[in-house]
C-alpha cells in the first residue's frame, strides 16, 4: 500500500506528538532550531495557554477548593520556612513559569491583572492598554514586537471557581474586594522569539511546560513533607476531596495527562496539518 506524502507527513506529526505529549520526563531542549512543519507562533501560544489553563484550573478545583475544607493552607509567602501553606494558583503559575524559562529560554509567561494581589502582577504600559481591550472582549490579543523580535499573545483569565472568588475578596491585600464568578480576573501573557515555530520545537515547549508545571507542584510537596504531625496530609494516590490528603507527583502527573493529552494532541494535529515547510521567519 503507498502512502502519499501528506499522510506521511501525519503519521509522522502523530508520532512525535505521541513521544512528547506522553512522556514523563522530556529532555531538554537542544540548542537548535527544531524541525518539521512550521506553526505560526499564536497557535502554538495558545496551545500553550490551554494546556497551562487546565492545569491551573484543576491545582484551583481539586487542590485549593478542595483542601481549604480540610484545613490546607495557600498563601503568598508560602516559601517561609515557618509558614505551613502553599502556593496560590498564581504563584503556582509563576514557579511553572520560572522553571519553563529555565528550559525555553526564548519562551516568556507572565500572569498579569489590573487588581492584582502582589504589585509584581500589574500591568503597566503598553500591556495594561493591551489587557483593557482582552477584558473589554474576552477574546485573546494577539501582536507581534518587531523591536524584540517576539510573538506575544494575551489570553483572558476569569474566576472560574468559587476558591478564586472567595481568596481575593478577603486576601487582606487585595484591592477589590467583589469579585463574581466568570468575571475577568486578568489575562495570561506569552510571547515567543520569532512569528513562526517549528513543529518539533513546539512539541518539546508543550512537553517542558507539562513538566515545569508537575514539578512546581511538587516543590509544594517537598514543603508538606516539613510540616509537623496533624497538620501535614498525607501524600499518596488520594486527593484533599477525600479528606487530608494530596496526591503525590506521580498522581498528580497522571491527572494532568488524562485532562489534557487528548485534546492537546488533537490540537497540535491540526495545527500541523495546516502549517506549511519552509524557513522560519524571525
Amino acid at each position: 500500500m503507498k502512502f502519499s506524502a501528506s499522510a506521511a507527513a501525519g503519521a509522522a506529526a502523530f508520532v512525535l506528538a505521541a513521544i512528547y505529549l506522553f512522556v514523563s520526563a522530556p529532555p531538554e531542549l537542544p540548542d537548535r532550531k527544531g524541525g518539521g512543519k512550521l506553526v505560526p507562533a499564536e497557535t502554538a501560544l495558545a496551545l500553550l495557554d490551554a494546556e497551562s489553563a487546565s492545569i491551573r484550573s484543576m491545582y484551583t478545583r481539586e487542590i485549593v477548593g478542595e483542601g481549604s475544607k480540610h484545613g490546607l493552607a495557600f498563601r503568598e509567602d508560602w516559601k517561609r520556612e515557618e509558614v505551613k501553606a502553599g502556593p496560590l494558583p498564581a504563584l503556582l503559575l509563576r514557579e511553572t513559569s520560572a522553571r519553563l524559562q529555565m528550559r525555553v529560554p526564548e519562551l516568556g509567561l507572565f500572569l498579569g491583572s489590573d487588581y492584582p494581589l502582589v504589585k509584581e502582577n500589574l500591568f503597566t504600559g503598553q500591556q495594561a492598554a493591551y489587557y483593557q481591550e482582552v477584558k473589554k472582549t474576552m477574546q485573546p490579543k494577539f501582536y507581534f514586537d518587531a523591536a524584540q523580535g517576539r510573538t506575544t499573545a494575551m489570553f483572558p483569565d476569569r474566576a472560574s471557581a468559587k476558591a478564586c472568588v472567595t481568596c481575593h475578596n478577603e486576601h487582606p491585600n487585595t484591592p477589590k474586594k467583589d469579585w463574581v464568578l466568570d468575571e475577568p480576573m486578568g489575562a495570561t501573557t506569552w510571547s515567543y522569539a520569532g512569528k513562526q515555530v517549528p513543529s518539533e520545537t513546539m512539541l518539546r515547549m508543550i512537553a517542558q511546560l507539562r513538566s515545569s508545571a508537575v514539578d512546581a507542584y511538587g516543590s509544594y510537596l517537598q514543603k508538606v513533607a516539613k510540616f509537623e504531625g496533624g497538620t501535614r496530609p498525607t501524600v499518596g494516590d488520594k486527593w484533599p476531596r477525600e479528606g487530608n490528603y494530596l496526591p503525590d507527583v506521580e498522581t498528580f502527573r497522571k491527572a494532568v495527562e488524562t485532562a489534557n493529552s487528548t485534546r492537546t494532541l488533537n490540537g497540535v494535529l491540526a495545527a500541523v496539518s495546516a502549517a506549511p515547510a519552509g524557513e522560519v521567519k524571525k
